[in-house]
């Protein structure tokens, strides 16, 4: 009888990371149900306490980056717009719904969370983009979001260019 391996218990910061991916995860799915139906936010808040699957998820997230998330992905159309409709070959309108809730909501956490570092907040989009979004539309996300990142935090961009040379 072979005893299954023991995890460890993950440390303080593992939790906050895990918790923000399944908030990253949910800001998404809620800034896609706004694309599809035009939904408030209240709204679209409240279907994620009633749906069963939803509320259970929202229970492992960190609840208040998600709301942040959430909620400033759309109320700041324009300022999400001026951002990403420059780097786009195309309207923003024509993006498929899942690339564009998810380079949302990755714009909203490169403006209002300097403390993630931009490689993270586009790994992650590129990682919620390969499990929902269409086979290679990966790519074209973590292409905009370069760019984006290089706008919104040029210095670490900078930083960051100046080291992958070295």
């Amino acid at each position: 009888m072979s005893k299954k391996p023991s995890r460890r218990p993950l440390n303080e910061m593992q939790q906050l990371i895990a918790k923000r991916r399944v908030a990253r995860r949910l800001a998404m799915i809620g800034t896609y149900q706004w694309l599809m139906t035009g939904n408030t936010f209240e709204e679209i808040y409240l279907n994620f306490q009633q749906d069963l699957e939803l509320a259970e998820d929202f229970r492992k997230c960190d609840a208040a980056f998600f709301h942040k998330m959430l909620r400033w992905s759309i109320e700041n159309t324009e300022q999400l717009e001026t951002l990403l409709n420059p780097h786009l070959d195309r309207k923003l309108s024509q993006v498929d719904m899942i690339e564009h809730a998810v380079m949302r909501i990755a714009t909203c956490e490169l403006i209002n969370n300097p403390e993630t570092p931009y490689k993270v907040v586009v790994n992650e989009s590129v990682n919620l983009t390969k499990k929902f979004g269409a086979e290679q539309a990966h790519k074209f996300v973590n292409g905009i979001l370069d760019k984006v990142a290089s706008q919104t935090r040029p210095e670490e961009f900078r930083a960051s260019q100046s080291s992958a040379l070295t």
